[in-house]
C-alpha cells in the first residue's frame, strides 16, 4: 500500500524521499521581525527545508483571566516571568510581518508555513502558505480541523498530549475532506530535560503505521540532542520538526530548548548518514562486496593429488578461501561427489566445476 505523497511547492515529502525538517521559530524572533528574517536565512544554512511560524493573537487563544486566576503556572511555564497572557502576546506575530517572511523565504529558498491558531488566520494565511501546520493544542478542536481541511493543502498534524482517541477522531475529521496529512507524533513538555527522552515514545510510529497506513509519519520533537530525531526515522518517520533560535543563551520561552545553527547542522548531517545506512530493503550482494564474496569465501580444495577420472570423495576435500567463480562451494558437497575428475590435479589445488565430469 503507497503512503500518501505531499508536494510543498517544489519539494516532494513521500517514504522514498528524504526527510523533510521543519525549522519552527515560534517565539524566537522575540518581537522582532529582523530576528525573525535572520533566522530564516540562519535555518537555510543550516539545512532546514522549512521556516515555519505561528500566527495568533494572545486574546484568540488563551483566556487572560482564567490563567491569572489559576494559583501556580504549569509545565513549561513555571519558567515564565511573565504572566502567560504576557508572553503570548509578546510572541505574537504581526500580521504586516508575514508578507515580509514570505519573501525573506523565497529568497533564502526554504518553505514558509505556519500554524495559525484562529479562524481569522486560518483564512488570511491561506495564499501564503503552501501547508498548514495543527499544533497538538488544537487536535480536539473539531472546527478547526474542518476549515483548515477545507484549504485543501498539506497538513502537519502534531499529537501531543493525546489520547489515540484523539488522534483517530483528528484524523478521520480531517481525511473526510483532505487526505493530504502527515501524522506526528509528539511529547508536549518543553522543559528540555533529557529525562523527557522516556516519554517521547517513538514506537507510536509503529502503531500510527499501522492504524493509518497511507499517512506520513513525522516527528515534533522538543528534546535535546538527536537520539529521537534519529530513531523516529529509523522508525518511518519522514517529517521533523524541532524549534529553532540563534542562541540557548537568550531569556525567552522556547530558546533553551531550541536548536541552534550548530546542532541543527549537525542534526542534518547524522540524518542524512543515517538514511544512506538505512538503504534498501532488499538483502543483495551490494557493489561495493561483490570482491569480497572471493576473498572471504570458502570453496574446495584437494587434500590429495587426483588422478583423471577418479572420482571425487568429501575426505579429498577441505573448505578454505578464496571462492574463485566457478568453485565449488560448502553447500555443494553432497553434490560434488557425484562426479569424476577431468584431469590430474594436485594437493592444494581449488576444484573448479569446469574440472569435473
Amino acid at each position: 500500500m503507497k503512503s500518501t505523497i505531499l508536494k510543498i511547492n517544489k519539494r516532494i515529502v513521500s517514504q522514498e524521499k528524504p526527510t523533510y525538517f521543519i525549522a519552527d521559530i515560534a517565539a524566537n524572533h522575540d518581537g522582532s521581525l529582523q530576528k525573525a528574517i535572520d533566522l530564516i536565512f540562519m535555518a537555510k544554512e543550516a539545512g532546514a527545508d522549512a521556516a515555519k511560524f505561528q500566527h495568533f493573537k494572545a486574546e484568540t487563544i488563551v483566556s487572560k483571566k482564567t490563567f491569572d486566576n489559576m494559583n501556580n503556572k504549569l509545565s513549561h511555564q513555571r519558567k515564565w516571568s511573565k504572566s502567560v497572557f504576557e508572553v503570548y502576546k509578546a510572541a505574537s506575530i504581526k500580521w504586516d510581518w508575514t508578507e515580509k517572511l514570505v519573501k525573506a523565504c523565497k529568497k533564502a529558498n526554504i518553505d514558509f508555513f505556519t500554524a495559525p491558531y484562529d479562524f481569522d488566520y486560518i483564512d488570511r494565511i491561506n495564499k501564503y502558505v503552501p501547508a498548514y501546520k495543527i499544533g497538538s493544542g488544537d487536535i480536539t478542536w473539531n472546527d478547526a480541523l474542518i476549515r483548515i481541511a477545507k484549504k485543501k493543502k498539506p497538513i502537519f498534524l502534531a499529537t501531543g498530549a493525546s489520547s489515540i482517541e484523539n488522534v483517530k477522531r483528528a484524523f478521520k475529521i480531517i481525511t473526510k475532506i483532505n487526505n493530504k496529512i502527515c501524522i506526528m507524533q509528539c511529547n508536549t513538555n518543553y522543559t528540555g530535560k533529557m529525562e523527557n527522552l522516556k516519554f517521547v515514545n517513538l514506537n507510536v510510529l509503529k502503531q500510527f503505521k499501522k492504524i493509518f497506513p497511507k499517512a506520513i509519519l513525522g516527528l515534533s520533537d522538543h528534546t535535546p540532542g538527536h537520539s529521537s530525531v534519529l530513531g523516529a526515522i529509523t522508525l518511518g518517520a519522514r517529517v521533523i520538526e524541532k524549534h529553532f533560535t540563534y542562541s540557548n543563551k537568550v531569556d525567552g520561552p522556547d530558546h533553551f530548548f531550541s536548536m541552534n545553527p550548530k546542532s541543527w547542522k549537525e542534526m542534518i548531517e547524522r540524518s542524512r548518514e543515517l538514511e544512506l545506512a538505512l538503504g534498501s530493503n532488499k538483502k543483495k550482494v551490494e557493489n561495493n562486496e561483490k570482491e569480497t564474496v572471493m576473498v572471504q569465501r570458502r570453496s574446495a580444495h584437494l587434500l590429495k593429488n587426483l588422478k583423471k577420472d577418479e572420482k571425487i570423495k568429501k575426505k579429498y576435500l577441505t573448505f578454505l578461501r578464496p571462492a574463485l567463480n566457478g568453485s565449488v562451494k560448502p553447500y555443494e558437497l553432497n553434490k560434488v561427489v557425484k562426479y569424476k575428475i577431468k584431469k590430474n590435479k594436485s594437493v592444494g589445488d581449488i576444484l573448479l566445476w569446469k574440472d569435473l565430469k
